[in-house]
């Protein structure tokens, strides 16, 4: 099982000029995000929603060349969670919306995957964890990047 957390505050260390984000603005870009993942994940090539539910959505993803298929489920205005249906690794992924005892707002992105058909502890899976540890170690400053481009052009 391939576990990491990453956890940013969402306001403290934004650029010259860029927005002052609120809850409400970080929860509609995790929702864009859900919905099209593609300007907010570097790795992702693909998203494209396949079903609407009464609590989410399913989408196909590529994530790296590799297609798979989540179910979104939307904690309003929490937390978003993409449970792994199929690809090449079951799973689950959090990302949440955070506030501080002093009112400062964070956003925490979590997984935990484990691969499908690969032994734990092999290279295969030590590959795919160095990959994927990258991946959303950049994802999460990437969202916030592009929550701020959307609220600078007034679409969030």
């Amino acid at each position: 099982m391939i576990y990491a957390v990453k956890e940013i505050s969402v306001n403290r260390f934004r650029e010259q000029g860029d927005p002052l984000l609120t809850r409400a603005q970080v929860w509609a870009g995790l929702q864009r995000k859900a919905r099209n993942g593609v300007p907010f994940i570097p790795a992702m090539t693909r998203c494209q929603v396949v079903e609407d539910t009464e609590a989410g959505l399913i989408r196909d993803v590529a994530i790296r060349g590799k297609a798979a298929r989540e179910r979104v489920t939307f904690y309003p205005p929490k937390k978003t969670v993409f449970t792994r249906l199929s690809g090449p690794a079951d799973g689950v992924i959090v990302n949440e919306i955070l506030e501080g005892p002093d009112g400062e707002l964070k956003l925490r992105f979590s997984f935990a995957l484990q691969l499908v058909d690969v032994d734990s502890g092999s290279p295969e899976e030590r590959h795919f964890s160095s990959h994927m540890c990258d991946d959303y170690s950049s994802a999460v400053d990437a969202v916030l990047v592009e929550i701020r481009r959307e609220v600078k052009a007034s679409r969030l």
